[in-house]
């Protein structure tokens, strides 16, 4: 009996995730038209099965926010949120560090403190994008920043990802797909406050 509800528990809390919360955390922020809207690196991973475009405004011009984006990373400037779980235990940096500010094709971007794992800059433009892929078709990660006129950006980030559902990674997609969102709020919140901080 307690196997039974158990189950039944599992099953109401996964229908629930799929039809109410999954489709909200990944438009977090956004407007129906940022979520539809073709962005740099849409075509480089085909039939995705986790597609997330989150979106927060900043009281800053494009080219004050891009310095805090392109510094992004474990051992560079921190991830701007959780640092205990996502930079090991470092303080992600509450200012601009200069020796990250230099970017280029092919760079690579690590997203662990052991710098084994991360994404490749695939393409950028000043002040206005980067994108990250992982080499292999199956992942993209976007910053996108647009101005609002005057002292106002928009930043989007999209990530696009095909999970491999036969892999050992299995369990982490999963967690990555209930999770991220967790990490990906604190994230862009964590650039809006230092950017306009710094106002």
């Amino acid at each position: 009996m307690i196997l039974f509800i158990t189950a039944i528990s599992i099953i109401v809390i996964l229908f629930l995730y799929l039809l109410w919360i999954r489709p909200r955390q990944l438009r977090w922020g956004a407007t129906p038209a940022e979520v539809n809207i073709s962005l740099p690196g849409d075509v480089l991973v085909s039939k995705p099965d986790f597609i997330a475009t989150r979106a927060v405004s900043i009281k800053a011009s494009p080219a004050e926010v891009w310095p805090w984006i392109i510094q992004i990373g474990s051992k560079r400037a921190g991830w701007y949120s959780i640092d205990w779980m996502d930079n090991a235990g470092i303080p992600s940096s509450s200012s601009i560090i200069p020796e990250y500010q230099v970017i280029e094709i092919g760079q690579f971007i690590p997203f662990t403190p052991n710098q084994k794992n991360g994404m490749w800059v695939k393409d950028f433009c000043l002040n206005e994008y980067i994108l990250w892929d992982d080499k292999k078709g199956s992942a993209t990660w976007l910053w996108f920043l647009s101005s609002e006129g005057g002292q106002q950006t928009r930043l989007l980030t999209r990530l696009r990802t095909k999970y491999k559902w036969m892999s050992p990674w299995i369990l982490y997609y999963l967690i990555y797909d209930i999770g991220d969102i967790i990490m990906m709020r604190k994230c862009l919140l964590g650039i809006k406050q230092r950017v306009e901080a710094k106002k």
